[in-house]
């Protein structure tokens, strides 16, 4: 049975989700919620930033470890009210003061004798006597039965309790989205920006009967093996445990052309007019360079970061297409800058304020 939801990015989940959390706090819309999508393809991700960024306790219920009982509670007999009475899990919010977020992950993996119950927490917000707060917002997860996972097929009586979201890898919402905010390692970024196509290899690998495929989630662990492993040789036998040897094969090109390129200490520590001569002279180096420095930008670095980015049209390469780089560049630049509340240093710099008038002019 296919999931015949909008298909959305991560980025775009997270942005739904967060109109949701706003109308169910206004009163407006309550409900519960379903991510579709491929193992490692960011579904817990999203779930977690959202409590972070509405400042919620994440309850985080994985549904395939867990018994009935464990949502249910165990009984035990009242003697003078001659009843049954349930001590409610510790593991279901309970405080009408806070906000939480009860993420019920691994839904289409549950066992079935456990759907019963998770029924209760998704359409009527409450198990037995228990019921949840009005400040908890429900999101539920889990694969298709189509994605090499374990998984069941969702039945009407469930889906029919759910706003259902399909969430897919976009490798432009991936790296825009998350990977920037996330400071994930240069290497990383920059290949994926020339080989988007391998974010998410799930399909083929499964096509091709392979055990381990690319995801969002393999390439952030392949940014911290690169941050923690300065052995090339053992670093590289890491990265095709986790995304492939075809993969890692390719990424290995990058990563050597990348490793050559000149350190930003050496930008920083040189004056403006004398770097031109440091910048990278192919594609791949100019994209790492703009990605190291993001992940680099403080309020120390901001301004010679601006100024870097903004002579990168002027570099004497021909051959490439600096404008689309410079203009890329600052994209993130800014977008990380506004997060990390840098942005005035654009408005006091000459530099960017050439730039932003040579683009009007140009009618950009």
């Amino acid at each position: 049975m296919s999931v015949n939801a909008q298909i959305v990015s991560a980025g775009d989940a997270l942005e739904v989700l967060r109109a949701g959390w706003s109308a169910q706090n206004e009163g407006k819309l309550t409900s519960s919620w379903m991510l579709h999508g491929r193992p490692g393809v960011g579904k817990t991700q999203v779930v977690t930033d959202l409590a972070r960024e509405i400042g919620a306790k994440l309850y985080d219920i994985r549904l395939t470890t867990i018994e009935p009982q464990d949502l249910r509670g165990l009984p035990y007999y009242d003697h003078d009210a001659k009843k049954t009475v349930w001590y409610r899990p510790e593991d279901l919010p309970d405080d009408e003061t806070k906000p939480a977020v009860l993420f019920l992950d691994e839904l289409t993996a549950a066992s079935p004798n456990l759907q019963p119950t998770v029924y209760g927490l998704l359409q009527e917000r409450r198990v037995g006597q228990h019921i949840l707060p009005k400040s908890v917002f429900v999101v539920a997860a889990g694969n298709t039965v189509d994605d090499g996972a374990v998984a069941y097929q969702m039945g009407t009586a469930l889906s029919d309790r759910l706003i259902h979201l399909q969430v897919n890898a976009d490798a432009k919402d991936w790296l825009e989205r998350y990977a920037v905010d996330k400071n994930l390692s240069p290497l990383v970024t920059a290949f994926l920006r020339s080989r988007p196509d391998l974010l998410d290899t799930t399909e083929q690998a499964i096509r091709r009967d392979e055990v381990i495929a690319c995801t969002p989630r393999s390439w952030e662990k392949v940014s911290d093996i690169v941050y923690g492993i300065p052995d090339k040789r053992i670093r590289h036998t890491m990265v095709a445990g986790t995304i492939g040897t075809a993969a890692a094969a390719e990424f290995a090109q990058v990563a050597t052309e990348l490793d050559a390129v000149v350190s930003l200490e050496e930008l920083f520590e040189t004056s403006r007019s004398k770097r031109y001569d440091l910048y990278p002279k192919s594609i791949n180096g100019l994209v790492g360079l703009v990605y190291a420095l993001v992940a680099r930008v403080d309020e120390e670095t901001i301004s010679d970061a601006i100024d870097i980015i903004a002579d990168l049209r002027h570099v004497e390469a021909p051959t490439l297409p600096l404008g689309e780089v410079t203009n890329f560049g600052f994209e993130i630049l800014i977008r990380k800058s506004m997060s990390e509340g840098l942005a005035e240093a654009f408005r006091t710099s000459q530099s960017y304020q050439d730039y932003a008038k040579e683009r009007a002019e140009a009618g950009a």
